[in-house]
């Protein structure tokens, strides 16, 4: 029997850990009714791996919208990386910053492997940044401090994408193959507003955001966002001043508190119609 996650393998900002038992739960209440759940914007992949353990007899598709399935399939590498980094910070203490004569001597060995093939630079500079940030290529981790944040164990991701169909894709097109399925579920937790937004260029701005509701009227879905988005108010806003409705309307709304640090939170949203 495959091993259960409740939380990514690998680091990935806006995974949806903390809405996992919901997740399941909802899905639980639809196992008769389900054959197949699509995951539009996948992301880490949690939620993919969630349905499939949750309803093990649907196909269930994950959209690798970032690329994350490579940086799975080369955990091996990412492993070995920090393997050869581990020795040099032995004795200092953690979260203290690195010396630049160490720094380069840890930029040195990151170099070789590039030089080889790939590398999970968002994995690999977890270990070495200040908490919270990472790095997405050799030139961004130059230019940052260095800080002892090890991780000493290895990653292990076995058996994490088992039963999957992993597409890469525009999220449009993969809705238009399903949509007239009745027995589909679309799982949408597309980009935060404001960020860069993986296979598509550039930044994920409102127009994008927006151009996923058009997705939500008539199907079967579970939409996340957050507060920041004001999406729900949005909606709601639509349905009372006449727009035919809000694409929302009868839909549950479950909310997750997100702390980011010590002084920061914010309400994540699970918008369910299923």
């Amino acid at each position: 029997m495959c091993r259960n996650f409740k939380c990514a393998p690998l680091p990935f900002v806006g995974q949806k850990r903390f809405f996992v038992r919901d997740f399941a739960e909802v899905l639980g209440t639809v196992k008769n009714d389900v054959d197949t759940v699509v995951d539009l914007f996948g992301g880490s992949g949690l939620l993919s791996h969630t349905a499939k353990a949750a309803l093990p007899k649907a196909r269930v598709i994950y959209n690798d919208f970032d690329g994350y399935s490579e940086r799975i399939a080369n955990i091996p590498t990412t492993n070995r990386i920090l393997a050869e980094i581990r020795p040099l910070l032995a004795g200092i203490p953690d979260h203290q910053r690195l010396p630049a004569e160490l720094k380069d001597k840890i930029l040195e060995i990151v170099a070789r492997y590039a030089g080889k093939g790939f590398v999970d630079y968002q994995t690999v500079s977890r270990s070495l940044l200040f908490s919270g940030k990472w790095a997405k290529s050799l030139e961004d981790m130059r230019k940052q401090s260095f800080y002892n944040g090890i991780r000493q164990s290895d990653y292990d991701a076995e058996g994490y994408l088992n039963g999957l169909e992993v597409v890469s894709m525009d999220y449009r097109e993969l809705f238009k193959q399903h949509r007239d399925n009745p027995r589909a579920l679309f799982v949408l937790d597309p980009p935060y507003l404001s960020t860069d937004c993986g296979m598509y260029e550039g930044w994920w701005k409102l127009r994008d955001y927006l151009d996923v509701l058009t997705l939500l009227p008539g199907t079967r879905y579970i939409y996340f966002t957050s507060e920041k988005s004001q999406l729900v108010e949005l909606g709601a806003w639509l349905g009372e001043n006449h727009f035919d409705g809000s694409p929302m309307d009868g839909a549950e709304i479950r909310t997750r508190r997100n702390t980011i640090n010590y002084s920061a939170s914010f309400q994540d949203i699970m918008v369910i119609r299923v």
